[in-house]
């Protein structure tokens, strides 16, 4: 089941350039479906749901509390929430049922960083000789910048973030094959600079950097061998970056004002949550919303706010800010913890700048790594205590033992 979960997302991510609605209506649809077998298939397990389960589900029954009893600017975009919030509940319990079986979980990791891979390729590639036609076929309606199938920079930028640290985390381990992670990561790496996106640029080498030292922190890996597999990796880092060259995003970093519009959007965002602190606006309506509390008059169509924490608590006001907050907190352990799942860390806060969980393909991406790790949390909480010695210094052991 696994197998189908996987060509779900895949399809998702290859069809986030259609303009039309029903590539995100065949993702959902199957989604749920897939949810109603992991149902069928835990009944008669016993198996105790994780703690994503829950503000995922909050997320869920506060919108429809919203939407049954008026509390919402537009009920229709509540609506179309309320199912985004669920198909994010169903990826996450779809993907921890499926995902009990450690094997499982290891094949699901390579197809997301494969697929990423090849990807990346194709969006570096393309963006600098299609003149912004997905795949060098499809007019996107824009001229550059356009990343394989997702024609938003901070958006491409997210969908890697989730996926590097895994890359990484295979690069630096003592044993596989480091040289070929290594190029993969190094690809991954350069693919987000070639977008331009400054917060991508930022969060995926912080990425690179935190993952190596973890390994060294958590005892996986020696200083000097964290310190040899940096250097070997720096190579095709250097290599791949020199290629897409660097000076676009750099020169992004150095515009006059770069909070602008995001800056504007954020007071205004912060204005709603004064009004309508308790439920928020409804779902889905900040867009709705925003005109009444615009402070600049941009000419245009303001879709989002640029970041999806402030939309979340302006449209959910504080109780949905700090369920969605809880699971944040929650993914910091088994995060930090396998070193390959920090990527989850970065999009969120990605989203404090930006809107990644707008798309349900770009937000289920992250949250079955999410299902991912407490997949893995889980069995490790299962498992028996007692840990192997070797590769630990006395105080490491100790405390893993008694903490």
């Amino acid at each position: 089941m696994h197998l189908a979960l996987a060509a779900l997302f895949f399809f998702a991510i290859l069809t986030l350039w259609v303009p039309a609605y029903w590539p995100v209506t065949v993702f959902q649809v199957g989604v749920f479906t897939l949810a109603a077998v992991a149902i069928v298939r835990a009944v008669p397990l016993p198996i105790r749901l994780p703690y994503p389960c829950f503000p995922l589900a909050f997320a869920v029954a506060w919108g429809l509390l919203q939407w049954t009893t008026g509390r919402t600017a537009y009920p229709f975009d509540t609506q179309t929430d309320i199912v985004q919030w669920s198909t994010y509940l169903a990826v996450f319990f779809t993907g921890f049922t499926f995902f009990q079986h450690r094997e499982a979980r290891r094949w699901f990791r390579s197809a997301m960083l494969w697929f990423s891979f090849l990807v990346a390729v194709l969006a570096t590639l393309q963006t600098f000789t299609s003149g912004g036609k997905v795949f060098w076929l499809f007019p996107s309606g824009y001229t550059d910048f356009v990343m394989g199938p997702i024609v938003y920079r901070n958006h491409y930028a997210a969908f890697i973030e989730a996926v590097l640290p895994i890359a990484v985390y295979k690069a630096l381990a003592r044993r596989g094959r480091p040289l070929l992670y290594s190029a993969i990561a190094a690809a991954l790496y350069a693919s987000v600079i070639a977008s331009a996106s400054r917060a991508g640029s930022v969060l995926a080498t912080a990425e690179i950097l935190v993952a190596a030292g973890l390994l060294w922190a958590r005892g996986r890996a020696t200083g000097r061998a964290v310190g040899l597999s940096l250097l070997r990796m720096s190579v095709p880092l250097a290599a791949f970056t020199a290629v897409v060259g660097w000076q676009r995003v750099w020169e992004r970093f150095w515009v006059p004002d770069p909070l602008a519009l995001r800056r504007e959007f954020a007071i205004s965002s912060l204005h709603m949550i004064s009004a309508h602190p308790w439920f928020g606006s409804g779902l889905g309506t900040w867009a709705t919303v925003y005109p009444r509390y615009a402070i600049v008059d941009l000419g245009t169509f303001a879709n989002r706010a640029h970041s999806d924490w402030l939309q979340w608590t302006a449209e959910g006001g504080i109780p949905l800010a700090l369920a969605l907050l809880t699971l944040f907190l929650w993914c910091l352990r088994p995060a930090f913890r396998s070193v390959w799942g920090v990527g989850v860390i970065a999009v969120f806060l990605h989203a404090g700048v930006d809107y990644p969980f707008s798309r349900p393909a770009l937000g289920s991406w992250v949250f079955a790594v999410i299902a991912l790790l407490a997949a893995s949390a889980r069995e490790r909480q299962s498992a028996p205590s007692a840990l192997p010695a070797s590769g630990f210094s006395p105080i490491t052991r100790f405390i893993r033992r008694n903490l």
